[in-house]
């Protein structure tokens, strides 16, 4: 496809490329460590309750995670949609795409709320995990199910406000939502104000809060600025439209099923480790905890790469998509390879920083030097999959983290961790590192063909 680019718009160099993309990620980025700090919060303050409630958190947290990615990527539909009309200057269009995106998440809230307080025990009682971890995980999930409508919904308004380039409302209000967090565990989990000590449980409760808030805020907030308004998303109320509905299911229910591929390994790794006792699930929880903080700069730059090539595209701006790309590609490289070499110097700091647990300790030291090794695979495969997005594509990526997560990662996984390979450690099953070194492959195998593809697309559309 010919290039539309104004021939006098000139290509920026990767230093002004990678301050724009930073730019539009840092308060991605932050919002981002803002929320999975509030999971650390969840696993710190619980792991000083008892190894139970910290074991009983995890698996929970897995379980809710799990829900909670798939139906964040069916509605991060919205964010490609809204970024090629805002590039276009088709603003009468994103109100629209936001109501459709609304109704959308309510139903899939609904849905996520059953799922969690009807489905969740079965998989627990599946799980085979102890009496006492599963009791800490379904009251941890009775809450957290409280709110799982303003979580979704939140993403719509989310993923609205960083596609139109304004992404430091979602920092700032991350911010305040990470600030109640901490003060709402301390009450709900060891008991204050005449409340009763929940434990670990108490955790979900809090989430639940914090999540009504931060919905409420965002809301108020771009109702209320004036540079909102041009989008006409308050001018009148409509009902769901099946032709609208089925826009968005096509485009993001591939980026559910890319999502849930690559959570629910991490989520069924977990489960198949709560046979092993609770100090290997903590010990898994603490390493996939750190990781996932490490994990938000690649996903914000993705992010950001959506927005921006979506922009590009948009607007007719094919070569300046493409360079963007490349950029992002490189820039996310340097930074996983920096967060890799600080996981391999800090391990013993990072695990003392979770837990007293001597034992709990030693394991995770172990664990942490497998997320040190899937630093760079990880972060390719996630960024390639956002700049994929924001052209739109998003069938054949699902396609290749479907293979990869549940071939790779979670049936080898299995064999290597539970049942054992011939050549690999004499026959013998490796327990937790063989599930780490499924994952590490499974992250490799994930990023070549996504990082190959995403060079095609970029020079079909240049």
């Amino acid at each position: 496809m010919p290039s539309r680019t104004p021939v006098d718009t000139p290509i920026p160099g990767f230093a002004v490329e990678s301050r724009s993309i930073l730019k539009l990620a840092g308060p991605i980025i932050i919002a981002q460590l803002a929320q999975t700090a509030m999971a650390f919060v969840d696993t710190v303050m619980a792991g000083r309750v008892s190894a139970a409630d910290l074991a009983g958190v995890s698996l929970g947290a897995s379980i809710w995670i799990t829900i909670v990615l798939a139906f964040t990527g069916i509605l991060l539909a919205v964010s490609p949609m809204i970024a090629q009309a805002y590039g276009g200057k088709r603003y009468q269009e994103i109100g629209g795409i936001m109501r459709q995106g609304m109704w959308l998440a309510v139903a899939l809230g609904l849905i996520a709320i059953a799922l969690l307080k009807f489905g969740a025990p079965a998989v627990l009682e599946l799980a085979k995990a102890a009496p006492d971890v599963a009791e800490k995980a379904t009251g941890f999930m009775e809450g957290v199910a409280v709110g799982m409508p303003a979580f979704l919904l939140y993403k719509v308004f989310n993923a609205y406000t960083a596609s139109v380039s304004r992404t430091k409302p979602i920092m700032v209000i991350s911010l305040l939502a990470l600030a109640l967090n901490v003060p709402a565990n301390y009450v709900l989990i060891y008991g204050h104000f005449g409340l009763p000590a929940m434990g670990g449980a108490g955790c979900g409760w809090a989430s639940a809060l914090v999540n009504w808030f931060s919905l409420i805020a965002l809301i108020a907030y771009t109702s209320r600025q004036r540079f909102y308004q041009q989008f006409e998303l308050w001018r009148q109320f409509e009902w769901p439209r099946w032709s609208d509905q089925k826009r968005l299911l096509r485009l993001g229910l591939p980026i559910g099923l890319t999502y849930l591929a690559e959570v629910s390994a991490f989520t069924i790794v977990a489960l198949m480790l709560a046979r092993l006792g609770a100090t290997v699930v903590a010990s898994h929880q603490i390493t996939l905890n750190f990781s996932a903080q490490t994990y938000m700069l690649p996903f914000g730059i993705s992010s950001a790469l959506t927005v921006r090539v979506g922009q590009h595209v948009g607007a007719g701006q094919y070569r300046l998509a493409a360079h963007t790309c490349k950029v992002g590609m490189q820039l996310v490289m340097l930074i996983a390879l920096a967060t890799a070499m600080l996981i391999l110097l800090g391990a013993g700091h990072i695990a003392a920083m979770y837990t007293p647990d001597k034992a709990v300790q030693a394991m995770a030291v172990t664990l942490l030097m497998f997320a040190a090794a899937y630093q760079i695979p990880d972060a390719v495969q996630v960024s390639a999959t956002g700049a994929l997005r924001g052209y739109k594509v998003t069938t054949l990526p699902m396609v290749i983290q479907v293979v990869a997560f549940w071939i790779v990662g979670i049936f080898g996984g299995y064999m290597l961790g539970l049942q054992g390979v011939s050549f690999v450690n004499n026959g013998q099953p490796m327990g937790a590192p063989g599930f780490w070194t499924a994952l590490v492959l499974s992250l490799t195998v994930a990023a070549a063909p996504l990082l190959a593809y995403l060079v095609h697309i970029a020079r079909r559309f240049r």
